[in-house]
């Protein structure tokens, strides 16, 4: 399995349109979006217990390495600070780079390190840190996708505060690529030393045991005041024993638990549920290289076969919305004036006949119950796609053998993305001709130029407008049916406060909760 994969799952570190091109810390930007805080002043002290989705079979403490488990990308997320971090106001905020700028030519950018930054053991963090934690990330075996276009000896140090980051193109997003898995380490960290690697988060690892840790607070972290004392992670197998915990008073926080899960809360007064909007996408892949779906009107055919209302309410019980076949639905720069599709069952018919596509064979659709509702999606949309005449199996597969065996492989399977709030990052990372995760073999040369020209644009108002160019393109012929995004829900207990409301990445910044008295 990619190692890169989970990360971004989970991570929703992505790529959006319009950041600016130097950033700095402070000013008058709208802060990173919060819940159940209200405007009460945080109270300092206090446990938080938090349930995190995880198996132990696939525990990791690496930061750099594939965290599958949920419950140690929050671990990793609270003890090792990325470059930047995701933000509502710009999307892309300071975090141990205070700021950016790039050269004129968009290939050459320089991160100025955070003043006062120190390693939970109280040694400075120096920019040969920094380089040497990315090339160590560059040489995991899927860098290039985690650092596309950016090649380990162009990554150097310049004087004690200053990285240098030279793409092999004019990048104009550069900067938000570093939101994502850049966890900083001390120089000269081996691979049997990483567990105990410090990092320059807001909590510092009391103890680790198992998939559950502790986690105390780091009152020398130069990013601002923590709250909490500490956090507890217990790792859960499934989102209803993780409810059930909650619901119990055995955690405070329920993260990421779910559609169903919420349902069952929902009567319960002392439960708070905060909902994150394109939280999470679980698009349908149907492979465009070969195979019976290399026909674009077959893909339009079966994109007209679904019923996206239906989709939404069963499969994610209203908690979500539809799409329509365009990921990255969270970016400012997302195409809205893009004709929604609905289900037309008759032009369906129409285009698989004019394709000559094969109605009297089965067709298999691969999935896995990784989360939440993804098999019921392919069970849904088998039963949806059969009145267009096209007949559908679901095979459920483990998870190990899904990730090695059908994806990026695979004519016909489902995938999902924690990642959204970008749709330049899902272009770099799936879409064009050379990409790495290329999930449906999708080979466009519009497509690529498209996200050349955008990408190598300096003017944010400019590069929307190409933008759109690119999102087109993806309408029209990419191999992805998306027809919702699923909204991320935390269940959390009366006492929790200052919870972050950004999706992906942004909601394991946990360094603002608080517990009232």
């Amino acid at each position: 399995m990619d190692l890169t994969r989970r990360q971004l799952l989970w991570a929703g570190g992505a790529i959006g349109a319009g950041v600016m091109l130097t950033a700095c810390g402070g000013g008058d930007e709208e802060p990173t979006g919060s819940a159940t805080g209200g405007s009460a002043k945080p109270r300092k002290g206090g446990t938080l217990r938090v349930g995190a989705l995880g198996r132990a079979g696939a525990i990791t403490r690496d930061p750099h390495g594939s965290q599958a488990n949920e419950s140690d990308y929050l671990i990793i997320s609270l003890l090792y600070d990325t470059l930047t971090v995701p933000g509502r106001k710009p999307n892309t905020e300071p975090r141990l780079a205070a700021s950016w700028k790039p050269s004129e030519d968009l290939k050459t950018w320089r991160f100025t390190l955070a003043k006062g930054a120190k390693f939970h053991d109280g040694t400075p963090v120096t920019a040969e840190d920094v380089v040497f934690s990315l090339k160590r990330l560059r040489a995991t075996p899927s860098g290039a996708s985690r650092l596309p276009g950016i090649q380990a000896k162009n990554i150097t140090a310049e004087g004690t505060d200053t990285v240098v980051v030279v793409s092999d193109y004019a990048n104009a997003e550069l900067p938000l690529l570093v939101r994502l898995t850049t966890f900083v380490i001390p120089k000269g960290t081996t691979d049997k030393d990483i567990a105990k690697a410090p990092g320059t988060g807001p909590f510092k690892l009391d103890w680790f045991r198992g998939g559950n840790a502790r986690l105390v607070r780091n009152k020398d972290w130069y990013g601002g005041e923590v709250h909490l004392d500490a956090i507890e992670v217990k790792i859960f197998e499934s989102p209803q024993a993780m409810a059930s915990a909650l619901l119990a008073g055995q955690i405070d926080l329920a993260s990421n638990v779910g559609a169903v899960a919420a349902r069952t809360a929902e009567s319960r007064k002392d439960i708070q549920a905060v909902r994150r909007p394109n939280d999470m996408a679980m698009p349908i892949v149907l492979r465009t290289a070969d195979g019976p779906f290399a026909d674009a009107k077959v893909r339009e055919a079966l994109r007209l076969a679904v019923d996206r209302e239906a989709m939404v309410k069963q499969v994610l019980s209203g908690y979500g919305t539809v799409a329509n076949d365009v990921l990255g639905t969270g970016d400012p720069a997302y195409d809205k004036s893009l004709p929604q599709r609905t289900r037309d069952l008759a032009k369906a018919k129409q285009l698989l006949k004019e394709a000559k596509f094969d109605t009297s064979k089965t067709y298999e659709l691969y999935t896995t119950e990784d989360i939440s509702g993804l098999a019921e999606s392919a069970t849904l949309f088998a039963t949806q796609v059969r009145e267009a005449g096209v007949k559908v199996k679901v095979v459920k597969q483990e998870s190990a053998t899904f990730w090695d065996k059908t994806w990026l492989k695979g004519d016909l399977y489902t995938t999902y993305w924690g990642t959204n709030d970008s749709v330049v990052f899902f272009a770099s990372k799936t879409m064009v001709s050379d990409s790495g995760q290329n999930e449906a073999g999708w080979k466009n040369d519009d497509f690529d130029a498209a996200y050349e020209k955008a990408i190598g644009t300096s003017d944010a108002s400019e590069r929307t407008q190409l933008l759109k160019e690119l999102q087109k393109i993806e309408y029209d012929s990419s191999g992805y049916l998306l027809w919702g995004m699923a909204d991320g829900i935390d269940l959390a207990g009366a006492k929790v406060r200052g919870l972050p409301t950004l999706p992906g990445y942004g909601r394991v910044q946990l360094e603002g909760a608080w517990l009232a008295s």
